[in-house]
């Protein structure tokens, strides 16, 4: 009984022992290291960035962006959303929907009514909402959603990244949607 005792502390001394060493070392090694890792963060780090999409990790070229969605939805209305950039920012958003006849939807006083009935909001409110946040923020994701309006703020968040996506590259063809 006394021998595994013993042989089991010997074990565990061997083995913290072992892990010990392994882990340590002289002074030039941990600083060669601590650059290595660093280095490795800030390459990271800058991957991250780069895979990133928001406007701050890459700089936008100067242009008109145009995104469009190819066929109306349920209601008859299809996106369409125009994006400005001056001197490297976002200085117009004109995200909205239009119909066949070639109206706009936050200028429709009949579809503003019936959605602010039903939801609260309208159009005519979180339209000019979400293209003011975009030019202010500079970034999509940080457009927060107008409540009753989740389904548009999904689709300008979505559209206005591809927008910015764009405007990285300096692509000014027309983005357009089959949707």
């Amino acid at each position: 009984m006394e021998f595994k005792k013993g042989l089991k502390m010997a074990s565990v001394v061997f083995a913290s022992t072992f892990v010990l060493a392994a882990c340590g070392s002289d002074d030039s090694t941990t600083e060669e290291s601590s650059a290595v890792e660093s280095s490795a963060v800030v390459e990271s780090e800058k991957t991250s960035s780069e895979s990133m999409s928001s406007t701050e990790a890459v700089a936008l070229q100067d242009g008109s962006y145009l995104l469009e969605e190819k066929n109306l939805d349920d209601n008859g209305w299809r996106v369409v959303f125009n994006m400005t950039v001056k001197d490297g920012q976002i200085t117009e958003s004109n995200y909205d929907y239009v119909n066949d006849a070639g109206e706009l939807k936050s200028e429709s006083e009949e579809y503003q009514k019936a959605m602010k009935e039903k939801v609260g909001t309208g159009p005519a409110e979180y339209i000019p909402e979400y293209n003011q946040a975009l030019v202010d923020a500079q970034d999509p994701s940080a457009v927060e959603v107008v409540s009753g309006a989740t389904h548009s703020h999904e689709l300008f968040v979505e559209y206005a990244q591809q927008l910015v996506d764009a405007a990285a590259e300096g692509k000014t063809d027309k983005i357009e949607i089959d949707n």
